[in-house]
């Protein structure tokens, strides 16, 4: 504990805050490979699970899995990028919108922002001392309108980084309820049972992984998404059961 407090006030001396402040925004892309990870593993779980359900043979799922491994990663890749794209054209508009209406109704904008800080409790002289010396720059005017009025955050992902993050857990980590398939020394009737727990322990690390980046527990967050990739397999086993009778398919 005296550690860790030294390490805060540390962290908190004017030198340090000056030079985290002056820092460039690194974003981390482990929201993006969390979320790629989890549906990766149980996208083809779900696959052979229903593959297995449907009493296929093991090559079919493999093809399957395979599949809609890469078929589902790139989609999600796509649609991650997509939003990202999104988010990133959506604060250029909004940047640009903002800085006609200041050149166009510099009165109403200016009065916009001493309502903004004055909701905030900010009243007389320092309010409009505050309303003068943001006023006076129109880039740091833009950036209070982006984040006060439109709730946009100035700088956003790297759609790219955020794909390539997405796809990559999603190929990994979404390969574990596969691996079984392929190593011939599992006899037919230990494959099925060998990737499920491949999968949880996978769906586990992962959970534990995302607790340990919230900072929060590891042990709850890997058995929550440990337990919901297990229903996902549940689901997808018994829908193959039921589809494969119900089509009479021998």
């Amino acid at each position: 504990m005296p550690n860790s407090r030294q390490s805060l006030h540390a962290e908190h001396h004017p030198d340090a805050i000056k030079r985290r402040l002056a820092a460039p925004v690194q974003h981390s892309y482990l929201a993006d490979a969390v979320l790629g990870a989890i549906d990766g593993c149980v996208t083809t779980l779900a696959v052979v699970a229903g593959a297995v359900g449907a009493r296929f043979s093991p090559t079919v799922a493999i093809i399957l899995g395979l599949a809609n491994l890469l078929a589902d990663g790139f989609s999600m890749a796509v649609s991650n990028y997509q939003s990202a794209r999104t988010r990133e054209d959506q604060l250029k508009r909004v940047r640009r919108d903002e800085y006609e209406h200041i050149a166009h109704v510099p009165e109403g904008e200016t009065e916009e922002i001493r309502q903004i800080f004055a909701a905030k409790g900010f009243s007389g002289d320092t309010l409009e001392n505050i309303v003068t010396t943001i006023t006076s720059d129109k880039k740091s005017w833009v950036d209070t309108m982006l984040v006060e009025e439109h709730g946009l955050a100035l700088e956003t992902p790297r759609p790219l980084l955020s794909a390539l993050a997405t796809f990559a857990a999603f190929i990994v980590v979404g390969l574990v309820p596969l691996a079984p398939f392929l190593i011939v020394s599992l006899s037919p009737s230990q494959v099925f049972p060998t990737s499920v727990i491949f999968s949880m322990a996978a769906f586990f690390a992962v959970g534990a992984l995302k607790g340990h980046v919230l900072d929060d527990r590891r042990l709850k967050h890997g058995t929550e998404t440990m337990l919901a990739g297990s229903l996902a397999a549940m689901l997808a086993y018994f829908a193959g059961s039921v589809l494969r009778d119900m089509f009479g398919v021998s």
